[in-house]
């Protein structure tokens, strides 16, 4: 990340962390893949009925998580040519 890039986004108050930085087996929410994504909530539960959503980790108490390695596999394998 460029030092102007690494400004804009703390003066837009966004995180900045870098790609290499994040934890493979960190555990995501549903609303964080959505916000990473920028899609509603009923989009990701559209794409997981339809299996086309992230591998989903369900707990006990019926919450869902996406490993971050998962996630991240799944986000390479959408790349359009």
């Amino acid at each position: 990340m460029t030092s102007s890039a690494f400004s804009a986004g703390r003066r837009a108050g966004k995180a900045t962390t870098a790609i290499s930085d994040r934890d493979p087996n960190e555990k995501l929410t549903v609303e964080d893949v959505c916000a990473e994504l920028k899609i509603s909530r009923s989009t990701f539960y559209d794409w997981r009925q339809k299996r086309r959503g992230p591998r989903c980790i369900r707990l006990p108490n019926g919450a869902l998580r996406v490993r971050r390695r998962d996630f991240d596999e799944w986000l390479a394998g959408q790349e359009v040519a």
